[in-house]
């Protein structure tokens, strides 16, 4: 099945890996870095997309790594979605809570990009 020779080299889990470290930057300062509930909400759901990518590389068929991707791209609306709640509780500026949304917007776009390639790619074979 192997599309690609790494999960590194993918384009959706560069971005991912990119999100991660905006979102434990982000999460030491301000009050958010005092809700420590929030806090790990909000690093777990980024870790979750970029190691369910990774995960889904490593599962061996397009079956497998497709529903892996979903769950990361659930993963991505889970982090924009709590930046709703920062912003609404004032917990970090508003200039980081736009960064983080739109990089969660830029992954699930990759992710979703990769699934339609996936599936396009296994109808074809």
């Amino acid at each position: 099945m192997q599309t690609v020779a790494s999960f590194e080299s993918l384009k959706c889990w560069q971005a991912s890996r990119a999100l991660v470290s905006m979102v434990y930057n982000v999460s030491d300062s301000g009050k958010l870095a005092r809700d420590f509930a929030t806090k790990d909400q909000l690093r777990r759901a980024a870790l979750s997309v970029m190691n369910n990518i990774a995960e889904g590389h490593g599962r061996g068929t397009v079956r497998e790594f497709s529903r892996f991707l979903d769950i990361a791209h659930g993963s991505c609306t889970e982090v924009k979605s709590i930046t709703y709640a920062l912003e609404d509780l004032g917990y970090i500026p508003i200039e980081s809570i736009e960064q983080i949304r739109a990089k969660a917007d830029q992954v699930k776009g990759l992710v979703r990009g990769l699934i339609k390639y996936l599936h396009n790619k296994s109808e074809h074979q």
